[in-house]
């Protein structure tokens, strides 16, 4: 019988890059001429996965935004992996948006990213596991293939590919 080869596509944010985008930008707001005194704070919540923008308009929460943004990308976060909330009044008349981090692949991608490689017809298995789509097939070929394809697919959210076996 010949050996299965396999890979994982997984959609992960690596949280020490974030953590250092987040101080990056927080320096920048705070020395910022157009951001003085509009009391404009960012906020990394780790464990919920979460950066949290605060300032006195919109507008303002817009460029504080746009900031952080910039210094993801810099640091190689892909911005697919940002879910941003809606500009939401907070305290002291001041607003606040959330932006969640994306962490593994929601069920309904999974069961979208299944379907498309299902379509294709090639001799490759996929099953979701959790928070990940596990793909198997014997030719090696075949599973680089697939991961052409997906890299040309627009989903919508950051994959990676790892586990290649």
């Amino acid at each position: 019988m010949a050996k299965q080869n396999s890979f994982d596509i997984v959609s992960e944010v690596d949280l020490a890059e974030v953590k250092n985008a987040i101080n990056q930008a927080s320096k920048e707001v705070a020395q910022r001429y157009d951001l003085k005194n509009t009391q404009s704070e960012i906020e990394f919540l780790e464990k919920e996965h979460r950066i949290v923008l605060l300032s006195q308009d919109e507008y303002t929460v817009g460029v504080v935004n746009d900031i952080v943004q910039s210094k993801l990308h810099r640091r190689g976060v892909s911005l697919k992996a940002l879910n941003h909330g809606t500009v939401q009044p907070a305290a002291k008349a001041n607003v606040r948006q959330t932006i969640d981090l994306q962490q593994g692949i929601p069920i309904d991608k999974a069961k979208e990213i299944v379907k498309l490689i299902k379509g294709w017809k090639l001799k490759v298995q996929a099953s979701i596991n959790e928070d990940m789509v596990r793909v198997t097939g014997r030719d090696r070929d075949v599973l680089q293939e697939v991961i052409a394809r997906l890299k040309s697919e627009d989903l919508g959210i950051d994959m990676q590919f790892g586990n290649y076996r």
